[in-house]
């Protein structure tokens, strides 16, 4: 349970073999946000939810999960602004929970960004292949997704580690254009689709609750239920939630914009800029597409795979659905360049604690990234996303965010109680009030979820801790008392 001192998180911002460029301004904070907000949510999770657990209701269920996802911005908003250094909650739970809470939190926020940018980047690939199939460009089953290696998701995460390991500046730029074209698509569905809503297919708004197939295994049905011993079923009041356990996938992001503290201009302004704005954006933008989607298509008939481009070719549009598939390629490129740039910066942060080997926190002299993590981050991300059948496993990232979520909210009260000296450019009002009622709605999602996702949960957290124990627990900074500076000077005389 030892803590980190916040004086002593930003004094180690400053030693030049670990120093990161100070170039993000609140703008590209925002854009950031935007960029991995706004992608598998609206592209892919729309239809599935909306036509097996929802209904019309789904934009509740996104209003439900934007509530969530408010609640803990909050949370976050305070911490960055006052410990503006790489790591977002890791980094924040160091300094007010202690180390072994910091650990969990960076061991979910891997989860999280790893497993996210692998999972976005099949997605990717499956409108990617349908985008060239439309514009006369076929691509070999065998190669794509589905196939027996999925060689345009590799591609994509080849490239957009070398983008990364290059310059967060230059990351931006390229994000910057991307989420000009996938806003531009995103409003174009919204205002050429409620040309073609039908009143009647929002009704009803809320289907009554129905029973799941009686041949569906019983790790398949989410804790509460099971826990409580409901029937398991669907739509109603219970598909709302467990529509919002799921669409919270749609959300994750805005912390990744906390991870890029130590390279903001002014990040006691900019950062709760960037991570309230961006939050606040994407929420209109889905409710009013999954509006949309609902109003278009009856939310029993919505294809779950490709649910907006399909709807418009339904109606006799094909054509939309081609720009529509550009944007997803657009819009899903940006989800993955800063996943994995957010997790470069998590796993960052926890070298340079000697969590993990220092070695990997070294910055490139040149570039001023951390380029021996984005490179290995790259490659492992790169053979899941080509060699591995993830399947729904987005869940597993909702859980170890949620997690994330609950921890950092708790470590706002904490921080307030034993350091109430520290200057906040941010405060999260109503506290401790807001703070709990944020922990418990993340609570109450992660119960939402499947039995099975929490299995794979318990299995994941078994690991992390075996490495910590194993590993980081004699070796952390704090255990061994060394500072950067003689960790490099050791560093170099070994060399």
């Amino acid at each position: 349970m030892r803590t980190k001192s916040i004086e002593q998180s930003i004094a180690d911002t400053d030693e030049p073999e670990y120093k990161l460029n100070k170039t993000l301004t609140a703008l590209d904070l925002t854009v950031f946000g935007v960029g991995v907000i706004i992608g598998a949510g609206i592209f892919t999770l729309t239809g599935r939810a909306a036509s097996t657990l929802a209904g019309p209701a789904i934009v509740l269920s996104f209003v439900i999960s934007a509530v969530a996802c408010g609640l803990a911005a909050l949370c976050y908003a305070e911490f960055a602004s006052t410990v503006p250094v790489s790591g977002s909650a890791y980094t924040f739970s160091y300094a007010s929970l202690g180390e072994i809470i910091a650990w969990i939190i960076g061991w979910d926020l891997l989860l999280e960004l790893m497993l996210g940018a692998s999972v976005v980047a099949q997605g990717w690939s499956t409108y990617a292949v349908v985008f060239l199939g439309n514009i006369g460009i076929p691509w070999p089953e065998n190669l794509g997704p589905g196939g027996t290696v999925d060689v345009l998701a590799m591609l994509l995460v080849a490239v957009l580690a070398t983008l990364v390991t290059i310059g967060i500046k230059e990351s931006m730029r390229v994000n910057m254009v991307l989420v000009g074209v996938k806003l531009f698509v995103v409003l174009f569905v919204v205002f050429a689709g409620i040309g073609f809503i039908n009143p009647a297919n929002y009704t009803p708004f809320i289907p009554p609750s129905a029973p799941t197939s009686s041949d569906a295994a019983w790790y398949l049905q989410p804790l509460v239920q099971a826990v409580l011993g409901w029937e398991p079923s669907a739509y109603g009041i219970g598909g709302i939630f467990a529509g919002a356990a799921l669409v919270f996938f749609a959300y994750i992001g805005f912390d990744v914009v906390a991870t890029t503290a130590e390279e903001a201009k002014n990040p006691q302004r900019d950062l709760p800029i960037g991570i309230i704005a961006s939050l606040v954006i994407c929420t209109v933008l889905y409710a009013a597409v999954s509006l949309v989607i609902t109003g278009m298509v009856k939310y029993d008939q919505i294809d779950s795979s490709a649910a907006l481009a399909t709807a418009f070719t339904k109606l006799g549009h094909p054509g939309y659905a081609t720009l529509i598939s550009a944007g997803a390629v657009a819009g899903l490129t940006t989800v993955v360049l800063t996943l994995m740039i957010g997790a470069s910066r998590v796993v960052f942060a926890m070298s340079r604690d000697h969590l993990l080997p220092a070695p990997l926190s070294k910055v490139h002299p040149r570039f001023q990234t951390p380029y021996v993590i984005t490179i290995i981050i790259g490659v492992i991300v790169m053979l899941v996303a080509g060699l591995t059948p993830i399947g729904k496993l987005e869940e597993m990232v909702n859980i170890g965010t949620l997690t994330a979520f609950i921890l950092v909210s708790i470590g706002v009260i904490v921080l307030r109680k034993s350091r109430p000296d520290l200057p906040r450019a941010f405060k999260v009002p109503f506290v401790p009030v807001l703070p709990i009622l944020s922990a418990a709605i993340c609570f109450w999602l992660t119960l939402n979820l499947s039995i099975e996702t929490w299995f794979r949960f318990v299995i994941w957290m078994a690991i992390g801790f075996a490495v910590y124990f194993l590993y980081g627990y004699k070796r952390s900074r704090l255990a061994t008392g060394e500072t950067l500076k003689q960790m490099s000077q050791n560093y170099d005389l070994e060399k």
